[in-house]
């Protein structure tokens, strides 16, 4: 880490100690902003921040997400939710609190491609991704050089078609008070329901954006033969139907006749390794609500 990155660094964390952010979703009804911002403003609370969305003003959801600053905010903050649920009652609120000084811990799941697991280890070096990497967990070794090159505990965990219930446990027992947020890096592997179930909401994936269209092995020379004109990726929270959960980020570019299957494959990765650092940024950031099937995401 350079100098102005040490100094950025340690500028945020002054200022992340005594900053918080409230994610609220509720059914929509008047009085709701007044309502969390009165209430901040009696507690002493600065607001610095504030996004808000209605789905239907007659009868939808509401969600806001409020970044305040408190002083003394580590003493207060259980003081700070017990106060703040009449208010969460009155108004059927679901609501967290999380505070800025409290880095969430990933642990990064990856198979053989290492453009995504670089992009998110160059972003924390550069400290544009404000969470601890915990770990990075795969089912080959190949990318141990890598991460440990960053100072970061690497466990390989082979999977077979045999053994997979027990590299699952292994792989809960790693992460299990360790991490907060789960992250598929290109992890060539399906992640069963008992897995989800742990961090509902908290495994973020990436995948081209040919799905549906082109499944299985190749897909890039089954887009090169169709002709296809624009390619991208898709970053989502994981659920158990494959793909198919929550989306977060997405992100396309053209191509044309001209680019040759290698060509595409280049430009996927490229696409794919920054769709996930920004669903990732955005998560640790607190920066996402989900509702049924979807995101609301205050970038």
């Amino acid at each position: 880490m350079d100098q102005s990155t040490a100094k950025a660094t340690q500028k945020r964390k002054e200022i992340n100690l005594n900053r918080a952010r409230m994610l609220v979703s509720c059914p929509d009804r008047p009085g709701i902003v007044a309502a969390v911002s009165q209430f901040l403003h009696e507690q002493g609370a600065n607001i610095v921040q504030s996004d808000q969305y209605t789905m239907d003003p007659a009868g939808g959801m509401f969600f806001i997400r409020i970044e305040f600053d408190l002083p003394g905010l580590g003493e207060r903050e259980a003081e700070l939710r017990d106060r703040f649920a009449p208010i969460a009652g009155r108004f059927e609120m679901n609501w967290e609190l999380h505070r800025a000084a409290h880095k969430k811990r990933l642990a990064i799941f990856v198979s053989k491609e290492d453009h995504c697991l670089l992009e998110l280890l160059w972003q924390w070096q550069a400290g544009g991704l404000d969470a601890d990497i915990a770990m990075v967990i795969s089912n080959h070794p190949d990318m141990r050089a890598q991460a440990e090159s960053f100072g970061i505990p690497y466990h390989h965990v082979p999977v077979t078609p045999e053994t997979k219930q027990q590299a699952e446990r292994k792989q809960l027992e790693l992460v299990e008070g360790q991490a907060d947020v789960i992250i598929l890096a290109r992890y060539m592997q399906i992640i069963s329901p008992l897995f989800i179930e742990h961090y509902r909401n908290r495994i973020i994936n990436i995948h081209h954006s040919f799905l549906p269209a082109f499944i299985g092995g190749k897909p890039y020379a089954q887009a090169h033969n169709r002709g296809v004109k624009i390619i991208g990726a898709t970053a989502h929270y994981v659920t158990e139907e494959l793909d198919g959960g929550p989306i977060i980020e997405q992100d396309v570019q053209r191509v044309s006749h001209r680019d040759s299957v290698d060509d595409l494959k280049r430009i996927g990765r490229h696409i794919e390794r920054i769709v996930l650092a920004r669903a990732v940024a955005w998560h640790v950031e607190d920066r996402i609500l989900v509702h049924q099937n979807k995101t609301v995401v205050f970038n």
